[in-house]
């Protein structure tokens, strides 16, 4: 348990920052599902815009801290090749 003033208000700064990377992680997850979920349903344009919204999420967490830089370059990476898959 928080003692100090400035104990207590890192503890109130801890479960703000926490609550906003939870919101954040949780909108890159639905992002990513989202355009998952375009892809098993075939239709290609909207898979395409998906990415780029997808993409932009996911650096967005990167520069942000939330997620590692190779992390976020594996699921671009691995999202833009099922893109191509279903273009072709």
């Amino acid at each position: 348990m928080a003692n100090s003033a400035q104990a207590k208000k890192r503890a109130r700064q801890a479960e703000r920052n926490r609550q906003r990377n939870v919101s954040q992680r949780s909108s890159m997850r639905t992002a990513i599902k989202k355009m998952l979920q375009s892809i098993e349903n075939g239709d290609a344009t909207q898979a395409q815009a998906e990415y780029k919204n997808v993409t932009s999420i996911i650096d967005g967490a990167t520069s942000k801290g939330l997620i590692h830089k190779n992390k976020a370059a594996r699921h671009k990476s691995r999202l833009n090749a099922k893109v191509k898959a279903l273009a072709s």
